[in-house]
């Protein structure tokens, strides 16, 4: 079948959509170009927080009740079914969520970032994002390259070195940190804290921060790192905290503010204070995780 013969075809369908349609795809024919025949075929966008609210059950038996469900979440309910498929709208709004969770994980750190807090940059041991998707344990483990620079340019024995990393989220980095930064640094040395040199952190998993203090010796170290994207929000960060991290320590020995963000999050100016308040409870006692935890609940 020639180029010409599928084009004839196309028309004919389009023709005859037209026709079924009063020449318009109805609702659907409110954004978008229009074809040769004036049949628009594009949908609205469907990422705006009136499309994200819109029920696409239709004829609930509570739609008051379905609607109450509904504004308590931004878990996708009431979506809807054509058939046994989801609608066209519900399917596109979940691809454009898709879309952006993939941008923030492959996504890169802007030096425009770095810059203005003198962040320099070292690698772990993953040598590029699909080796550090594949290979999480890499990812906790820096570079020759990194150990030396950070051993060269790095003060040693601070009461708290911060470190920034990419993590799963660079979005995260780009969106945060400009705001949380400062609030943490102001906050530690208003507190009378030395501060060791920040740098950044490429390919970066949480445990890194085990690896990192054999060369600095902090007494915390607070790692701010990009989370896991969920079809919504793409740009929270965490801050992880760990008294005298050091290799075989896990999670249960550090401390975490997660979910820091001005999209339905922590505001990270907020969230700064907090991240303050919770490293002078941490060098008070001399412990991080569920220690902290234990040694705070038997003065209280």
């Amino acid at each position: 079948m020639t180029t010409p013969d599928i084009d004839a075809i196309v028309q004919a369908v389009l023709r005859e959509l037209r026709a079924d349609h009063g020449g318009t795809t109805g609702p659907t024919a409110l954004a978008g170009p229009a074809t040769g025949d004036g049949l628009v075929i594009d949908l609205p966008d469907p990422t705006t927080e009136q499309a994200r609210r819109t029920i696409g059950v239709q004829d609930p038996m509570d739609p008051e009740g379905l609607r109450n469900l509904c504004a308590a979440t931004t878990a996708r309910l009431g979506v809807g079914r054509a058939g046994p498929r989801p609608r066209t709208a519900s399917l596109l709004l979940f691809q454009a969520d898709h879309g952006v969770t993939q941008d923030a994980i492959y996504g890169v750190v802007p030096e425009e970032v770095k810059a203005p807090l003198n962040l320099f940059t070292v690698s772990t041991q993953a040598a590029d994002r699909a080796e550090y998707l594949l290979r999480p344990d890499l990812g906790r483990l820096l570079s020759a390259e990194a150990k030396t620079t950070i051993a060269e340019r790095c003060t040693k024995s601070p009461d708290v070195q911060i470190c920034v990393g990419d993590g799963l989220s660079a979005a995260a980095i780009e969106s945060n940190l400009a705001d949380i930064y400062p609030v943490i640094d102001q906050g530690l040395r208003s507190a009378g804290l030395t501060i060791g040199t920040p740098f950044f952190i490429e390919n970066c998993r949480v445990g890194v921060m085990n690896d990192v203090n054999t060369v600095i010796d902090a007494k915390v170290v607070l790692l701010l790192i990009g989370e896991r994207p969920g079809l919504g929000i793409a740009d929270a960060m965490s801050a992880y905290m760990g008294f005298h991290p050091e290799p075989g320590k896990t999670d249960a020995e550090r401390d975490l503010i997660c979910m820091i963000t001005v999209h339905g999050g922590t505001n990270p100016l907020e969230a700064g204070a907090y991240v303050v308040d919770l490293v002078r409870t941490t060098l008070k006692h001399g412990a991080s995780g569920v220690h902290l935890r234990e040694l705070t609940s038997a003065t209280t």
